[in-house]
């Protein structure tokens, strides 16, 4: 355990690399901060499977509780489509691509101006 209470910026960061790590494309980061009370950041991606994207996830949970003792919740791991990681401090969204296109989270939280710029 390297910080039992690492601050967001660090959590974003292990989040990111976790997800580079197991090929997770297209990873957005949004930054929450002043205008959500949820997080201080929201995380963004997509797997190619309903495999990859339940893999993506749990390695993501493991990795989180190993270098900081942080428990996450998660809902969705079950089918795969769209998996929901809480960490507290960075939310995670983790989907297959169909799924996130469908529900476009990205242009509910991104100023227009900031769309296409957000690749981590």
């Amino acid at each position: 355990m390297t910080d039992a209470d690492p601050s967001s910026e660090v959590l974003l960061e292990a989040v990111i690399a976790s997800l580079e790590d197991d090929k997770a494309e297209d990873i957005v980061k949004i930054d929450l901060r002043g205008r959500s009370e949820m997080a201080d950041y929201m995380v963004i991606c997509s797997g190619r499977s309903s495999r990859q994207v339940a893999a993506i996830s749990e390695k993501l949970m493991d990795r989180l509780k190993t270098a900081f003792g942080r428990l996450s919740k998660i809902e969705g791991k079950e089918t795969g489509d769209w998996v929901l990681i809480d960490t507290a401090d960075v939310i995670v969204h983790v989907f297959r691509p169909e799924v996130r296109e469908f529900y476009q989270l990205e242009k509910m939280w991104l100023p227009a101006d900031q769309q296409r710029s957000a690749k981590a």
